[in-house]
C-alpha cells in the first residue's frame, strides 16, 4: 500500500511514522524557566546527529492549543538544556514526567527525582539517569509545524559502572536503555541484541 502524506493520508503521518521508525531513543530534557523552576519532559523524536562537533536534536511539539510546550519556551529563553537518557531503572519515572502539571510545578518533584548540578549549563541533570548530556542550543529550525532544536553537547556525565575509565568506552552490555515504539503507550527493552561485523 502506498500512503500519500501530501494528500489523502496526510492526517495519518504521525501514527504511521511513529509506529514504523522504531525503536527511537528518548530525550528526557531538563530546562529552567525564567522563575528558576525546573521542567523535565520526555521526547522520542530525538537522536544524535553528529560528532564533529557533537550535536543532538530533538523535536518538542506544541500543546493542543498550538502554543509551544514549556521545554521549547525555556530553550528559546535560556539556550541551554540537558538531555538525560532513559534506562529501565528510570522508565516509570520518565513516564510520570510526561503528565501535564499546573504552571510552576516541577516534574522532578512530582516524580520523586533528584536534580544534580550541571557543569557548564544552568539546567540540572537528573541524578537517577544513567547518562546526561549538557547542551547549548546551536539553533532551532521551524519546518511547518515541526520544531527541531539542535544542541551542541558540551559535557557528558555517565554512571560509573557504565564506562571503562581506561578506554573511555561505554559498557554497552550494562546500558539497558529503553526505546519508544508505536504511539501512544508502547516501549521496548534493548537487552536482546545481536552482532553483525561490517564487511571489510
Amino acid at each position: 500500500m502506498e500512503l500519500d502524506l501530501e494528500g489523502e493520508h496526510a492526517g495519518r503521518a504521525y501514527p504511521v511514522l511513529s509506529a514504523l521508525v522504531t525503536p527511537r531513543p528518548i530525550a528526557w530534557v531538563t530546562t529552567i524557566d525564567g522563575s528558576g523552576v525546573v521542567n523535565a519532559a520526555p521526547f522520542s523524536f530525538f537522536n544524535v546527529l553528529g560528532a564533529n562537533p557533537p550535536i543532538v536534536g530533538f523535536c518538542p511539539g506544541d500543546r493542543d492549543d498550538g502554543t509551544p510546550k514549556d521545554t521549547a519556551l525555556n530553550v528559546r529563553s535560556s539556550h541551554e538544556f540537558v538531555v538525560n537518557l532513559v534506562d529501565e531503572s528510570v522508565a516509570q519515572a520518565m513516564n510520570l514526567t510526561a503528565a501535564a502539571l499546573p504552571f510552576g510545578a516541577s516534574e522532578l518533584t512530582a516524580a520523586g527525582l533528584t536534580p544534580a548540578a550541571s557543569s557548564v549549563v544552568a539546567p540540572p541533570r537528573i541524578a537517577e539517569a544513567p547518562a546526561s548530556l549538557e547542551c547549548l542550543e546551536w539553533g532551532t529550525l521551524q519546518i511547518g509545524g515541526n520544531r527541531l532544536i539542535i544542541g551542541l553537547v558540551k559535557r557528558i556525565h555517565v554512571r560509573d559502572d557504565l564506562i571503562d575509565r581506561a578506554t573511555l568506552r561505554i559498557r554497552t552490555e550494562r546500558f539497558q536503555v529503553i526505546g519508544r515504539m508505536a504511539s501512544p503507550d508502547w516501549y521496548c527493552h534493548t537487552a536482546d541484541r545481536f552482532e553483525m561485523r561490517r564487511p571489510r
